[in-house]
């Protein structure tokens, strides 16, 4: 059994199948088809729906894509859908905004623009246009009516008034209080089962017991098998209530994050002490994805395009695996094997990350090209992590790329013509022709192999420029 509120109403339910989504559970079986769906697989936005979670006594509103959403991930929380915000027959302010400043067109995409404003407007104390292009990214509109959206988001955000979820929020916090889950609970439609465990300890068990189950976290990626493929998934494990995997704690060597860590959640530890690793998370996908992918998810798929692992492996990484009672901690370049083929043995999961801190001399950077500046798969994604003494030699370096082999992988030819040797012109071009040793890229619909062949050489170049220049610094910023 779980329990969610829809707005204010419980919801319980007992024998639903654990593949339906919140897309097709609203539309389907609640008879609220105000949430859209564009693409069922989190690129248009159109089904985007603001879900609320405890924080202290406060609730934290965000953006997620319903379609991308298994419903079993609601246990506990508040759902708030575009049909919520009309109250006593009058629009929410955000829904005003949008007819006052002439926001919606053909109207397909607005209830999910509406619901992007909306959570905008509560973590928000004003206009900000940055932020604001942030949390409309993931929103797509057909009609390119963008202007009058981000008029109807400074409307919104600028002549904020409370509303009835500020009025109710006493009341919402103590009913989220009274359904927090407090053990492992079950979704069983017969054939069908997701289990959501509370505890580590309580996952490596369930996980030892149902090998054969999929681990389910923010699902951005695990979705897609069911709304893209039409699959069916008999076993699920939620491990979105496990406490221990949703920390992140910083040590004097390290910085620690649990593997269902949402991406957004990881961000100020990691733009903290790498600025470029939070220059790259704000490029990665859309917020919805953001605040529903994890980086524990984004390591376990094993995409060769996947944005953060190139980034980790270049800052020598390591990972926690566990396996019933037991750990091993890895290292990440060493997860990876062949394409989708990583070291995880059966009954393991990842636990943790372990992302070592900054050191002296040590100049760490990150570059992501693709066809789109935002919301978009990488065709090559570079991390140069090099250690440069006072002297100007090269003392360490650790180099890897995504998008150029079947796996992200480190560029061991390129690093070896670096170490030792001064940081000057010449030894960065025999750094470039070394990386026509490490890599033979595949072409496909993203770019050719001569084309990625030669982004990761002036991507390395252009390391090199802005370290002589770094007023010029445009790093994760470029794309084609």
């Amino acid at each position: 059994m779980i329990q969610f509120l829809l707005n204010r109403e419980l919801r319980t339910e007992h024998a639903l199948d654990p593949n339906v989504t919140v897309l097709n559970y609203l539309r389907e079986h609640v008879g609220k088809p105000g949430t859209k769906e564009g693409c069922a697989s989190g690129d248009c936005g159109a089904c985007t729906v603001v879900v609320g979670e405890l924080e202290g006594d406060r609730i934290r509103y965000r953006t997620l894509n319903s379609c991308l959403t298994f419903v079993s991930s609601l246990h506990g929380k508040q759902l708030i859908t575009v049909e919520d915000l009309k109250h006593k027959g009058q629009l929410h302010s955000v829904q005003q905004a949008m007819v006052d400043c002439h926001g919606s067109q053909c109207g397909f995409c607005t209830p999910g623009f509406v619901m992007s404003l909306f959570a905008l407007q509560k973590n928000s104390e004003g206009f900000d246009k940055a932020d604001t292009l942030e949390a409309l990214a993931g929103n797509l509109c057909r009609c390119t009516g963008y202007r009058p959206i981000i008029d109807a988001a400074e409307q919104a955000c600028c002549q904020k008034q409370p509303d009835q979820f500020d009025a109710s929020e006493a009341q919402t916090v103590a009913q989220l209080q009274a359904i927090a889950p407090r053990e492992t609970a079950e979704l069983n439609s017969g054939d069908k089962r997701c289990l959501l465990p509370l505890t580590v300890a309580d996952l490596a068990d369930l996980y030892a017991a149902n090998p054969q189950a999929r681990l389910l976290a923010g699902g951005t990626d695990l979705a897609l098998e069911v709304t893209q493929f039409h699959r069916e998934l008999p076993v699920m494990i939620y491990v979105g209530h496990v406490a221990e995997m949703k920390r992140v704690e910083v040590t004097a060597d390290n910085i620690e994050i649990g593997a269902a860590t949402s991406l957004s959640d990881c961000y100020a530890a990691l733009a903290a002490e790498y600025p470029d690793f939070g220059e790259l998370l704000h490029r990665f996908a859309s917020l919805q994805i953001r605040n529903q992918g994890t980086l524990g998810g984004n390591i376990g798929n094993a995409s060769p395009i996947g944005d953060a692992p190139p980034l980790l492996i270049a800052l020598g990484a390591q990972i926690v695996l566990r396996q019933g009672h037991d750990s091993r901690t890895l290292a990440l370049q060493d997860y990876f094997l062949d394409y989708k083929v990583t070291a995880r043995q059966e009954g393991e999961f990842i636990e943790k990350i372990l992302v070592p801190r900054a050191q002296t001399n040590q100049v760490f950077r990150a570059y992501k090209v693709s066809k789109r500046l935002d919301d978009d798969i990488s065709a090559v994604c570079a991390a140069f992590n090099l250690s440069i003494e006072n002297n100007g030699v090269v003392s360490a370096a650790r180099i890897a790329f995504g998008g150029m082999a079947a796996i992200p992988k480190r560029a061991a030819a390129c690093e070896a013509a670096l170490v030792g040797s001064a940081w000057y012109p010449g030894v960065v071009e025999r750094a470039c022709e070394a990386l026509a040793q490490d890599f033979t890229p595949l072409s496909d619909f993203r770019a050719s192999k001569e084309y990625r062949l030669l982004a990761a050489q002036n991507l390395l170049r252009k390391f090199f420029l802005e370290q002589q220049a770094p007023e010029v610094e445009t790093r994760v910023t470029a794309y084609v």
